[in-house]
């Protein structure tokens, strides 16, 4: 089992000069990746960028690009770019995102996501194989011939892809080097997704070897764990409740999956009725200790484990902390349990 860690991206969460000290500790401690994530707050390559002179071996994973708001060939420059300039360790996380998102922040048409992906990750690979791109698909239709002018440190960077509905979850089988689930329940696992990944891995080529799953998890060592759930119930309402629409909130949709169906419908409408104190108050001690690791160290450990043998081989932690001592804290314990 390895940790992978996410960094949080809220206002003010952290200066420039905690998170250089933050990633250099991780990047110490044997972390396997640092992951950036993206929304609408700053852009990943160029924060991933700035980590370079702070870290030796660390991975540089954005978590996630999505797919719409950069051309493929872009999102191929771009990882190219971050792969040579850190010697071979980027991972290129891509997703969909949402429509809030795509539509609501980037002004661009949600529609055909999952061709949308398929096709990427094709247009990515030839680029970063640097072969001529020739390419006709459904959407993108590309005769020229370029190829990328320099050459790229790898061909092969790992493309994570960040999914959660059956034809998605499959479709990350078939064709990623990993998956990135959220809110995943390792003892959920096998009866949500198994038909979904076996699918997938029946057409993978033989070319990609095992897909990894890295799902994020919520993690904390704590001997008061009440106050770091309350906390993790706050980002759990964001995204059953307000994180879609009321017909599309793909992790409103996976919690009705796990059996929550009336209280994933309560909190999603209490949030969109802007009542957003009680959509917290809805998020149940059973839904948050369904997907996170909180609790004292003996806890952890054994959600670590859990999430190992339903298949994860690295875990991604976001970190409950509310300033850099705890931070450094928590890295250094949860680093220890694996």
């Amino acid at each position: 089992m390895k940790l992978a860690v996410s960094l949080p991206y809220a206002e003010g969460a952290m200066s420039t000069a905690e998170l250089f000290e933050f990633v250099t500790r991780a990047d110490q401690l044997g972390y396997h990746s640092v992951w950036a994530a993206e929304a609408w707050t700053f852009d990943a390559f160029q924060m991933l960028t700035a980590l370079i002179p702070h870290t030796e071996q660390i991975g540089l994973a954005t978590g996630i690009a999505n797919v719409y708001s950069r051309t493929p060939a872009l999102l191929g420059q771009s990882i190219a770019t971050l792969d040579t300039l850190s010697d071979g360790r980027a991972i290129l996380g891509l997703g969909t995102s949402g429509p809030q998102v795509v539509e609501g922040w980037h002004g661009v048409p949600f529609d055909r996501p999952m061709q949308r992906q398929r096709e990427t990750i094709e247009i990515v690979r030839t680029i970063l194989r640097r072969e001529r791109l020739n390419y006709e698909g459904e959407i993108y239709k590309l005769d020229m011939g370029l190829k990328l002018i320099n050459h790229p440190r790898r061909a092969d960077v790992p493309i994570v892809l960040a999914s959660l509905g059956p034809k998605n979850v499959e479709l990350t089988a078939e064709l990623a080097d990993g998956w990135l689930p959220v809110l995943f329940s390792p003892e959920k696992a096998d009866s949500v997704w198994s038909e979904p990944l076996a699918a997938g891995r029946a057409k993978r080529g033989d070319d990609l070897g095992d897909l990894e799953v890295i799902p994020s998890v919520a993690s904390a060592v704590t001997d008061d764990p009440a106050m770091l759930k309350g906390f993790a119930k706050m980002g759990m309402a964001l995204y059953l409740g307000g994180m879609g629409s009321r017909e599309k909130n793909f992790y409103n949709q996976l919690f009705r999956r796990y059996g929550y169906v009336d209280e994933a419908k309560t909190v999603q409408d209490l949030y969109l009725d802007r009542q957003r104190e009680e959509a917290v108050a809805a998020i149940t001690d059973e839904m948050v200790d369904e997907v996170s690791a909180i609790g004292d160290a003996g806890y952890v450990k054994e959600r670590f484990a859990a999430y190992g043998e339903a298949g994860a081989s690295v875990i991604n932690v976001s970190l409950i902390a509310f300033d850099q001592a705890s931070r450094l804290s928590q890295l250094e314990e949860l680093a220890e349990l694996v």
